[in-house]
């Protein structure tokens, strides 16, 4: 019987963007087991909401995560105005639809320069990273920020996007789809990437149910879900939409339904700008605008899944409770199912393709 051995993986490690921190049972050189060592670091981010009013506490839910910053304002903003009973104009759902969306290519942007990384392609790192610039460029031009953005408020946005701005857009996603055609060629087609992807921490459609499984990491076994299709916000206005999924479910099939995410993204922004009414933006609740005592949730689609968000009013401008669940938090059981009966080489990649925010889990 092989000796069976524990090895820590992370929370430090060359491949890995976030810190994972994972107790490896080994025999030779296959996983056994993964025993993940889930911390739960206590920013007082949530706690924050007693002591920021409700307007105030915007900022706040932004910063729970850099890379996910305007779905987590959108998230709770969204929450809060459900709570108020405020109806936010139609040109304000489909500018956050557009933000989120461009958020959506920027993540998964990040997220194929980190895999290519991962696996020693440096250049194909570098040419997702440069792509990537650009929707940072937009966003400093729209919103006055490259990642924290800050347009998001209750009852509407900080500010209008114009429609000469946002036609701008559409025309600068146009010349980053050319672009970014290649480097898709490249990370679903070259001999060397699929050898390390495909076939790789397999999920069956079942496991994928029973985990409750989310975002890119459950649609790569198969899996339709997407709270997109509900059509919150802007997106019930969109003529067509079905949620990308890949029946390989392996390392393999998470990437391709990031890849292809990102053209989805641009025909969906490109769909909305040509559509979007003009009936303003709204503003901020007056002073004397409290939240009542109720609570309400919401559901929307951030680029790594389905997150929720639920507020609790007390009747006076600060909130008695911001809960926030994220979908690594939803997705770090079938993290741990992957990588069992791996070869130890093979976890780096495993861990990258559920792309983990610990930052939004760790609050």
């Amino acid at each position: 019987m092989a000796t069976r051995t524990v090895i820590p993986f992370g929370p430090q490690h060359p491949v890995l963007p976030e810190p994972v921190h994972l107790d490896l049972v080994v025999e030779d050189e296959h996983v056994v087991e993964a025993i993940p060592q889930i911390g739960f670091v206590h920013r007082g981010l949530e706690k924050l909401v007693q002591k920021r009013d409700y307007n105030q506490f915007v900022y706040v839910a932004e910063r729970v995560c850099g890379i996910c910053s305007f779905g987590h304002g959108y998230g709770y903003a969204a929450a809060t105005e459900k709570l108020l009973g405020i109806e936010v104009p139609r040109r304000v759902d489909y500018l956050r639809a557009i933000l989120e969306e461009l958020s959506r290519i920027h993540s998964h942007l990040l997220w194929l320069g980190l895999l290519a990384d991962g696996f020693g392609f440096e250049s194909l790192f570098n040419h997702c990273w440069r792509l990537r610039e650009t929707i940072l460029d937009i966003f400093q031009e729209t919103c006055g920020g490259r990642i924290i953005l800050s347009i998001c408020i209750v009852g509407g946005m900080a500010h209008d996007i114009e429609d000469s701005m946002l036609r701008d857009v559409c025309d600068k996603l146009e010349s980053l789809r050319h672009d970014y055609k290649i480097i898709v060629d490249t990370m679903l087609n070259d001999s060397s990437v699929r050898s390390r992807l495909c076939g790789v921490g397999y999920i069956s459609f079942e496991d994928a149910l029973e985990l409750s499984m989310v975002g890119p990491f459950a649609k790569g076994s198969g899996v339709e879900h997407d709270m997109r299709t509900t059509g919150f916000g802007a997106y019930g206005d969109l003529e067509y939409f079905e949620p990308i999924i890949s029946n390989e479910c392996d390392c393999y099939a998470r990437c391709k339904v990031r890849c292809e995410e990102v053209f989805q993204s641009i025909d969906i922004v490109k769909e909305l700008v040509a559509k979007i009414p003009h009936d303003g933006i709204g503003g901020k609740p007056g002073p004397k605008v409290v939240p009542p005592e109720g609570r309400a949730h919401v559901l929307i689609e951030q680029p790594r899944g389905e997150a929720f968000y639920y507020v609790r009013g007390n009747g006076t401008k600060y909130l008695d409770r911001f809960r926030l669940r994220t979908p690594t938090s939803q997705n770090l059981a079938g993290m741990v199912r992957a990588l069992q009966g791996v070869d130890l080489a093979d976890v780096p990649m495993i861990i990258l393709t559920i792309d983990p925010c610990i930052s939004c889990t760790e609050r």
